[in-house]
């Protein structure tokens, strides 16, 4: 829109303005460039979407002669400020919070965009949450897509800080920590909360930077990982999950992303840590209410610039890799991006090169999915300013290797910007979206192009927290609502048995007619928040699943044929477990998963005979003569392996699972 004259004021350059000390006294602005002063003005008692207004705020009055898409931005060259901004509509003793901004920009600054209706009053907001120096900003007029995901808050008694199942129900829930406190609002079956509470012990490190979940005590109930600015709290919950006892070590950890992970495939969840001043950490699980601390191995930058850890398995073989996000400015080790690939063993490399990964993009984190549904994980990495360059829309080759794609993606001419980067299909098509957390979701047109649509959703956690299978996203008072387009849907609840009991680091795949889909189950995304665990699939107007397959941390793999649409599954590790028969019936044999000893009936045909046992790598384990007696299994290493039974021509294998 050209040419736009505004009520009351025209601009023609920077301009020093005063007396905005309170709402009652907010300078009319228009388009233009602005110095202020001093962020010593008076706030009121209202919030943005739960964020309550600082100690001292400046105000400004913007109302336009038309209606136009407006842009508030304090990213001005040549030195762009720290600072929090606030957009409201209506009058001082009646505002109504529209959009806020906080970090999208350079040097921490704020931009945030608006809707902005002719002779509608627009109060602009600066608050002192991060400095009260003077600045300089500006109000432009911009271009904001449409809304094309319709979202509406729901209030839920409590104050949360993300969602996922924490009762081991397969529902998602609302859960926070504040203090020694933990919220919890608990979905039941009819889509409702039962608002509850539990108490800690302590928790000597607050949430300040990362909330992350899991089951790292294997019981029912999901613990909790506080990240906090000097070290780690690790909340495990007792039986009945109506108390927990904290875990901590003295160790300075300037926690960001934290995430649950099953770092030596022992079938216990550990702890990952970024750190954002040194190398990364990890708690290795005891088992028995404690943690190993080490540092280092992951990540080793030594002055850090670590934010946003996500683990994801890019190439396929089925154990979960690392992506490291970065958000130093400048050309710093501590400003790249890292790829860390598992080894399989334990071990990890770091091919952050090699695999075109290491990007400068001052970013707080990415969102990994399949865009394409091509069978691998394509990485967003996000950008949090535009210091350093754009957004990277990196597709997997296949190979090892990823290539920049941005262009023409949508994303390459998007200037909104993020700290909270996550993967989900909210409109249930079958496409994986990218949610970038406050304002944005770039919805998937299927040829990996994006349509940036706008709503004022916030930066929270991702679950279906009224089981409609629709993505929501959790608010600090409860979350927002998709109302959802139509499209059908499957969700896929994971318990490990011989793998961790979340089954964080599986591959789901699902298999349809029109076409395969492809989830991991990951505890930790974006930057701040806790989502959910189960894996979401839209399958648009398709009504057939062919299979879906499960590829467990432990290599054991279980198929579902033919499910139903329009609901959640839940698939026990190793319940089927598929049995591999060669020319004859296979034997009766019992317990399924085994611990020591292998029993059979009815199988007198094959006594006389060998037994092989084989690994999943197809290696023999061990071999003897069979006799239709007992096999001991006690000294197998736990995992999945296939036992074959010989007698002179006659073949038959069977699988079972070593607990």
């Amino acid at each position: 829109m050209k040419n736009i004259y505004l009520l009351l004021l025209t601009l023609f350059s920077t301009t020093l303005l005063h007396a905005q000390y309170s709402c009652e006294e907010a300078v009319v602005v228009g388009l233009g460039t602005y110095e202020s002063v001093e962020v010593t003005g008076a706030p009121l008692d209202v919030n943005c979407f739960g964020i309550p207004m600082s100690s001292a705020a400046i105000w400004y009055l913007f109302v336009p002669s038309e209606s136009m898409d407006i842009q508030v931005s304090s990213a001005v060259d040549p030195t762009p400020t720290d600072t929090r901004v606030f957009i409201f509509e209506g009058t001082c003793d009646n505002l109504n919070c529209i959009a806020e901004g906080d970090d999208e920009g350079p040097g921490y600054s704020s931009i945030t965009n608006f809707s902005a209706e002719a002779g509608v009053s627009y109060f602009i907001a600066w608050d002192s949450y991060w400095s009260t120096t003077a600045f300089t900003f500006s109000i432009t007029e911009t271009i904001i897509p449409v809304n094309v995901v319709d979202f509406e808050p729901v209030s839920v008694q409590g104050t949360f800080f993300g969602g996922c199942d924490m009762n081991g129900d397969g529902l998602d829930d609302l859960f926070g920590v504040s203090g020694t406190t933990i919220y919890m609002g608990l979905q039941t079956s009819d889509g409702d909360f039962e608002t509850t509470s539990a108490q800690a012990n302590s928790v000597s490190n607050p949430p300040s930077w990362s909330t992350t979940a899991g089951r790292l005590n294997d019981d029912e109930f999901a613990d909790i990982v506080c990240g906090g600015g000097s070290g780690v709290s690790i909340l495990l919950s007792n039986s009945t999950g109506t108390a927990y006892e904290e875990f901590t070590t003295s160790n300075y950890v300037f926690s960001q992303r934290g995430n649950c992970v099953d770092l030596d495939n022992d079938g216990l969840l550990d702890v990952f840590m970024c750190h954002d001043v040194a190398p990364n950490v990890r708690y290795i699980n005891n088992n028995d209410g404690t943690f190993d601390f080490s540092q280092g191995g992951l990540g080793d930058t030594p002055d850090g610039g670590n934010y946003g850890s996500v683990w994801i398995d890019y190439d396929n073989d089925c154990d979960v890799d690392l992506f490291i996000a970065k958000c130093r400015g400048g050309l710093s080790e501590a400003s790249r991006n890292q790829l860390h690939r598992n080894n399989g063993d334990g071990t990890f490399t770091d091919v952050s090169l090699e695999s075109n990964l290491a990007d400068y993009v001052q970013t707080w984190s990415s969102a990994w999915a399949d865009y394409d549904n091509d069978g691998d994980m394509d990485g967003f990495v996000g950008a949090s300013s535009f210091t350093t360059g754009i957004h990277r829309l990196m597709r997997n080759n296949g190979d090892g290797t990823f290539t920049d794609i941005v262009e023409g993606s949508g994303y390459d001419t998007f200037s909104g910007t993020s700290i909270e980067w996550q993967p989900g299909d909210f409109n249930n098509d079958g496409w994986v979206d990218i949610f970038g957390g406050g304002n944005f979701i770039g919805i998937n047109n299927g040829d990996m192009t994006f349509t940036i649509s706008t709503s004022e959703i916030g930066a929270g956690g991702i679950g279906d927290f009224n089981d409609d299978g629709y993505l929501d996203v959790a608010t600090t008072s409860g979350y927002m609502r998709n109302n959802g387009s139509g499209n059908n849907f499957i969700k896929v609840h994971t318990n490990g048995s011989v793998s961790n009991a979340d089954g964080i680091g599986a591959r789901i795949t699902l298999y349809t007619p029109s076409g395969n889909q492809i989830r991991d189950i990951r505890s930790g995304e974006g930057f701040r928040y806790m989502s959910s665990m189960t894996a979401h699939f839209g399958l648009g107007e398709e009504t057939v699943i062919n299979k879906i397959e499960v590829c467990w941390p432990s290599g054991i793999m279980d198929e579902i044929l033919n499910p139903d649409i329009n609901t959640t599954i839940t698939i026990n590790e190793g319940t089927s477990v598929a049995v591999i028969e060669e020319d004859n019936q296979a034997p009766t044999m019992y317990p399924n998963p085994a611990k020591n000893t292998l029993f059979f009936t009815d199988f007198e045909a094959y006594s006389g005979g060998l037994y092989e046992i084989y690994n999943v790598q197809g290696q023999l384990i061990k071999s003897d003569s069979f006799f239709g007696t007992p096999v001991p299994v006690d000294q197998l290493s736990t995992g999945v392996y296939n036992v074959k039974f010989i007698k002179n021509e006659q073949i038959v294998s069977t699988r079972f699972i070593k607990q």
